[in-house]
């Protein structure tokens, strides 16, 4: 993850990546994404995404690594993983620039496959003494937690959300939900909310007040304002602007916008919706690991 981070961390903070806005696709009920990317003359990738909360596992994908100049293609990737680690490694780049540095106890809403992947990575970055989890299942929410603690986290499952909300420094939330599980009414000063589902725009996991209360942070702005579902029903309730968005991680990583900068009262939100320059990023890493 430390590597994930700081390779993602030069990708946003550059201009040798670029990505087009996805293909978003419904499919009576699942969506499908296509995801492509380019660095410079060198690589070349794309990620084929099909999203279907009634599937086993929801989320299936496809990387294909390519050379830009041949247009041969160098690997086939398990785009599902790929997709887990990239996307709980930029949560927490944007983290490290957003919550506080002193940030122990993490709430992780969700027991799907990225669960374990946001454990790790804020792991990697804050020393948590606390990791909580809850999930709609409450048997899946032991499990996961479970898991965790077998890998050596501090992990106990809660039973509601409002037992998280109330002692939690950062909450990362990875779900399908289409109605709001984060009230606004229930966060705390100096409190980061890190939310990860909600990748289209009939999908929700905070309400409108979170966003009215909170310093307001995306992955990208185009994708935010196209696809954040809880941003834009936020946006259409009136309870903030399209302006209120501070910055981009490419702000954050250049050094444009300081991140919270010692700020310990405010609330801050990340939101993401994704993006295929993370994707090509990590599978750079993975060539890069795995070539003789």
């Amino acid at each position: 993850m430390p590597a994930l981070i700081a390779a993602l961390q030069h990708a946003f903070a550059s201009d040798e990546y670029h990505a087009p806005p996805r293909l978003a696709a419904d499919m009576g009920g699942a969506s499908l994404l296509v995801m492509p990317a380019w660095k410079g003359s060198e690589r070349i990738g794309t990620k084929i995404v099909m999203v279907d909360p009634r599937a086993r596992p929801s989320i299936q994908s496809t990387y294909i690594l390519c050379d830009r100049a041949s247009g041969r293609p160098v690997a086939a990737i398990d785009g599902a993983a790929l997709t887990r680690r990239r996307t709980a490694a930029a949560s927490v780049l944007a983290a490290s620039r957003l919550a506080r540095p002193a940030s122990a106890i993490l709430f992780v809403l969700g027991t799907g496959a990225l669960n374990a992947p946001i454990i790790e990575a804020y792991a990697s970055a804050f020393a948590l003494k606390r990791v909580l989890v809850w999930g709609r299942d409450a048997a899946k929410a032991e499990a996961a937690a479970r898991a965790a603690r077998a890998q050596g986290y501090p992990a106990e499952a809660v039973a509601t959300v409002e037992a998280g909300l109330a002692v939690a420094d950062i909450v990362s939330a990875a779900t399908l939900a289409a109605e709001p599980l984060i009230a606004g009414a229930k966060l705390r000063p100096g409190m980061h909310i890190d939310l990860i589902g909600a990748f289209r725009p009939d999908m929700c996991e905070a309400d409108a007040e979170a966003f009215a209360r909170a310093r307001v942070f995306v992955d990208t702005r185009k994708g935010a304002m196209e696809e954040a579902g809880d941003l834009l029903q936020a946006i259409a309730a009136g309870a903030v602007g399209a302006g209120a968005i501070e910055a981009d991680l490419a702000a954050l990583c250049s050094g444009v916008h300081p991140g919270r900068a010692g700020d310990e009262k405010s609330i801050t939100l990340f939101k993401s919706v994704g993006t295929a320059i993370e994707d090509l990023v990590a599978a750079e890493l993975v060539v890069r690991d795995v070539a003789p």
